[in-house]
């Protein structure tokens, strides 16, 4: 799995909305001047975050950027979805849309596998986990793990 800049970038963008709150919404120029993001790049990835319903905003001098739903309940899947489309595909395709024969039938699964994997993270930390610095503990335990550090 890869994550994209564009994936990177909206996540970084929804914690800068989940530690603001609700009560504060933040201008493109902010969250792309806390993040260190390309400001221009970082409008189009809110503008498709609003369209998943993961951020509303507001015009006008109040305005600007918040969350649309409470951190709690939007993880970093959720967010990746919104601008990548799904965590895991191959070739384009979704893995149960796939079909192998002879040696590689075994593929299948493989990237099954995989997906699932990806989703048990993903799918499982919320923003607020992140921002509140409290991962699950067996984010924690695999990130604890030495060759999690390295490239192969």
């Amino acid at each position: 799995m890869r994550i994209s800049a564009r994936a990177d970038y909206a996540v970084r963008a929804a914690l800068e909305l989940a530690a603001a709150g609700d009560d504060c919404p933040l201008k493109t120029e902010r969250i792309a001047e806390a993040q260190g993001v390309p400001r221009k790049f970082l409008e189009g990835i809110l503008n498709d975050m609003r369209r998943g319903g993961l951020v509303v905003s507001r015009r006008g001098g109040q305005g600007g950027y918040k969350l649309g739903a409470p951190p709690e309940t939007i993880t970093v899947a959720d967010v990746i979805r919104v601008v990548d489309g799904p965590l895991v595909s191959v070739r384009g395709e979704r893995p149960p849309a796939l079909s192998y024969t002879g040696p590689a039938e075994s593929l299948l699964p493989l990237w099954i596998a995989v997906r699932a994997n990806v989703r048990a993270i993903l799918g499982e930390v919320t923003l607020a986990d992140i921002a509140r610095s409290e991962l699950p503990e067996r984010v924690y335990k695999l990130a604890e793990q030495p060759e999690s550090w390295t490239n192969p």
